[in-house]
């Protein structure tokens, strides 16, 4: 069993599909690690199409901002604007059923989180080795799969003792040790790579590798000018930031 693991798509319908097409017939089922809305101009289609492909999705901190489980007070000025504007172009049954998404499940030998398993409503960022390394207690599986920072990464626990891996990774489980992996952002980047990041999981095989795709940046970046978002979120898809 292989699955595609997305996370903070964020709105960009063009890296989604870019994405999906790039994992069509390379997997069998996709996972979704939330924030599929906020700051893009699909906001809608992301959702539908999310909902239609995903085997199992979790929420992030803009699914419940737009749902009103959130106060928008929570983010910055940027991401409050886009906030408010996804609410608008979401009717009551979509945001009932972001609002309705757990913060936290599990599959198989996997957890799903968002942010961090600690605390997952807290939406804490794993980006420091010291990060992750404090979170393994909060989950009991043998992966921990989280998204939320944009920035793909890995860390893992057992005899031999930790290890953190930052930017992009290809894992190979090893017998008695566990792992926590951020597979970056389909939508929005922030390591300077303007590709869209997912993940590859083997589960029969125990190996995990994060991809990058190219996207349709300048269709994704007029779009958001063309809504009128703020200017800064098109902008930072180019530079990956």
């Amino acid at each position: 069993m292989r699955y595609a693991i997305l996370s903070d798509i964020h709105g960009n319908l063009e890296a989604l599909r870019a994405v999906l097409h790039d994992c069509a017939g390379r997997t069998d089922a996709v996972l979704c690690l939330g924030d599929t809305v906020g700051y893009g101009a699909d906001p809608l289609a992301c959702v539908e199409l999310v909902a239609e492909q995903a085997r199992a999705t979790v929420g992030g901190n803009h699914e419940y901002a737009v749902a009103g489980r959130l106060g928008m007070t929570w983010f910055n000025r940027y991401a409050r604007v886009a906030a408010e504007w996804t609410q608008q172009q979401l009717d009551e049954d979509h945001r009932a059923y972001l609002g309705a998404l757990p913060l936290i499940t599990e599959l198989g030998d996997a957890t799903l989180v968002h942010a961090s398993p600690a605390q997952p409503d807290e939406w804490d960022y794993l980006v420091t080795a010291e990060d992750g390394f404090a979170a393994f207690a909060s989950f009991a599986t043998r992966w921990c799969f989280v998204g939320h920072s944009h920035v793909p990464g890995a860390w893992s626990l057992g005899s031999a003792g930790p290890e953190h891996h930052p930017g992009a990774v290809r894992l190979q489980s090893e017998r008695g040790r566990r792992y926590i992996v951020n597979v970056g952002s389909v939508g929005q980047p922030r390591d300077r790579d303007p590709r869209a990041a997912y993940a590859i999981w083997d589960v029969e095989a125990g190996w995990l590798e994060i991809e990058r795709v190219a996207y349709d940046v300048s269709t994704a970046r007029h779009k958001i000018v063309e809504a009128g978002l703020p200017r800064f979120l098109a902008d930072r898809l180019t530079a990956g930031s």
